[in-house]
């Protein structure tokens, strides 16, 4: 799609030139100072300073463009025509990528792409097996986290006697955490012979992921009055007593229904605080689920989906490959992919397929 000609992009390119100029007329009057929206216009304001700059860099580049065709076409001097062609195709060449970077920026913001993350994986079909993988991916998220220097903190782990998890919750932040974990949502399947399994048969089990932008106290109101908030012993794997005392909590948000615990710590208070922190991030997923669903009824999109029910990727451990159905990528670097080395290479994938469709609803538009 190019931009000139496209009359909804040079209409959206204009309201933002527009915007701009607002708002830089209003944070500049002499009682600036005194508005209460001074945080929030400026925030607006540097948000569309790279989209009005990218703009106007690409119609410097198309003037400096239809110059040098003209003197390439109109020059009597064949030596100035050469030398016009030639800063002809230089500059040709600068438009498309302008152009790109400009539709990108033009692209809806997911408001929640700058927020940490709360990442819950839980043990699917399977068994013992199922667990065990579970296990697994916490570990590969948590070095993908440690290698791209973000905070990965553990916040309830339902460990199994064998090393697996039936189920593990973690809070992520960092910056950009939310914008590249969101595409993990999914039912995630291996294909291997179980440490379990003496007669050396392959096995297919999965475990689920399911990534929530972390919520801030601002982002949800949770009243008091929903809760109904139980305490209980904590207890270990094979269900042995941890501690004494009623230091484990459930929280049950009445109106939703949602039911969160957490008994990892010896506090109450802190379990509470744990257990409200993946609450806040359920009921935001919830809300921004039903905001999606609304403004994209009609719309059709494997990437980014987030459909927990959906199978997104498959680990095959014989042939040492990983597999993402949704964009039908495979790399035979599987050891790679689980050390968190090389699972990047799939969400870099995953981003750029979700850009490319929305750029081409863009273009529809």
């Amino acid at each position: 799609m190019s931009i000139q000609g496209s009359p909804s992009v040079d209409e959206m390119l204009s309201r933002v030139a527009s915007r701009f100029d607002e708002l830089r007329h209003l944070l500049s009057s002499p009682d600036v100072a005194t508005r209460g929206d001074f945080a929030s216009l400026s925030r607006e304001l540097a948000e569309l300073g790279p989209v009005v700059e990218g703009w106007q860099a690409l119609q410097r580049a198309r003037v400096e463009l239809a110059d040098a065709e003209a003197l390439a076409r109109e020059s009597p001097d064949p030596e100035m025509r050469a030398l016009a062609e030639a800063e002809r195709a230089s500059v040709a060449a600068r438009v498309p990528p302008l152009e790109r970077e400009l539709r990108l920026m033009l692209l809806p913001k997911d408001a929640a792409d700058a927020k940490g993350a709360i990442l819950e994986v839980r043990a699917g079909t399977g068994g013992e097996e199922a667990a065990l993988f579970a296990a697994d991916l916490f570990r590969m998220y948590q070095r993908f986290a440690d290698r791209r220097g973000w905070r990965f903190e553990t916040l309830e782990m339902s460990a199994t006697p064998i090393g697996g998890c039936k189920e593990a919750i973690a809070s992520v932040s960092g910056a950009g955490v939310f914008a590249q974990l969101k595409f993990e949502s999914g039912v995630h399947r291996v294909q291997r012979v179980p440490a379990t399994e003496a007669s050396g048969r392959i096995h297919t089990s999965a475990a689920t992921v399911a990534v929530l932008a972390e919520a801030e106290e601002v982002d949800v109101k949770v009243e008091d009055k929903d809760l109904r908030i139980d305490t209980y012993r904590s207890q270990g794997a094979g269900g042995q007593h941890v501690n004494t005392t009623d230091s484990a909590v459930r929280i049950t948000h009445l109106p939703s229904g949602i039911v969160v615990s957490c008994q990892d710590e010896k506090s109450q208070h802190k379990n509470k605080a744990k257990a409200m922190k993946i609450l806040r991030a359920r009921l935001y997923e919830s809300q921004r689920a039903s905001l999606a669903a609304a403004r994209a009824a009609d719309r059709k999109s494997q990437v980014g989906s987030g459909d927990r029910s959906e199978r997104i990727r498959t680990y095959n451990f014989p042939q040492g490959r990983v597999t993402d159905h949704r964009i039908d990528l495979t790399l035979y670097k599987l050891d790679k992919v689980v050390a968190g080395e090389a699972l990047g290479e799939l969400i870099d994938a995953l981003v750029t397929a979700d850009q490319a469709a929305r750029l081409a609803s863009l273009a529809e538009g």
